[in-house]
């Protein structure tokens, strides 16, 4: 993974810092040659010159602290790779797209049964800890939201409440745009990071 890191500064150091920001929705300051990148509800500032991430909030900050091997690397491709095109605002299960059965594998299996328990009777918990990312409610299952975990990779999450008759159910849907943008197993590191971070305590 640092190899993949190290590469992804590289090339991203010889981009057209126009290109890259018109690609992936994003900004750039040319006094500190750094990009910012708006992932959930956060600045992320990243400088190429001194390959280092940073985040004003202290939430931001906390993030990295605890995803930040799946947010650099991903964050990175996002950067290098992002195309310019739009959202087909038709969704897809991200084991559905080209090299989807990496989402059946082992500890790559989106940890979405704990996140379907742990709001399994709480449509309100789920709203509220997606309003605290900076998702907005969208209108699948009994509830849903869209996180924004990169401008051009919008992630929703919906929720069934459990019943009499079952248990609560949850699951994950990407814009099949995403495809293009970003390798199959970096859409697994954004799709598991939201999953995660909807499922922090």
């Amino acid at each position: 993974m640092q190899g993949g890191e190290d590469k992804g500064w590289e090339r991203l150091s010889g981009h057209n810092p126009d290109d890259v920001c018109k690609r992936g929705l994003v900004a750039f300051d040319s006094s500190s040659w750094c990009y910012t990148i708006r992932s959930f509800k956060w600045d992320f500032d990243f400088r190429p010159k001194d390959r280092t991430i940073t985040c004003a909030s202290p939430d931001g900050e906390a993030f990295l602290q605890r995803l930040g091997d799946f947010y650099r690397l991903s964050s990175l491709w996002y950067l290098n790779s992002t195309k310019d095109i739009p959202l087909t605002n038709q969704l897809v299960m991200p084991q559905n797209l080209s090299g989807g059965e990496i989402f059946f594998r082992g500890s790559h299996v989106l940890p979405l049964a704990r996140l379907a328990a742990m709001y399994e009777s709480s449509k309100e918990g789920f709203l509220s800890r997606g309003a605290s990312l900076g998702g907005v409610a969208a209108s699948y299952g009994d509830v849903a939201i869209v996180l924004s975990p990169y401008p051009k990779i919008p992630v929703t999450l919906i929720l069934w409440l459990k019943d009499d008759e079952f248990p609560a159910r949850a699951e994950c849907l990407l814009d099949t745009s995403s495809e293009f943008h970003l390798p199959i197993d970096i859409i697994w590191m954004v799709s598991m990071m939201c999953v995660l971070m909807m499922a922090q305590a």
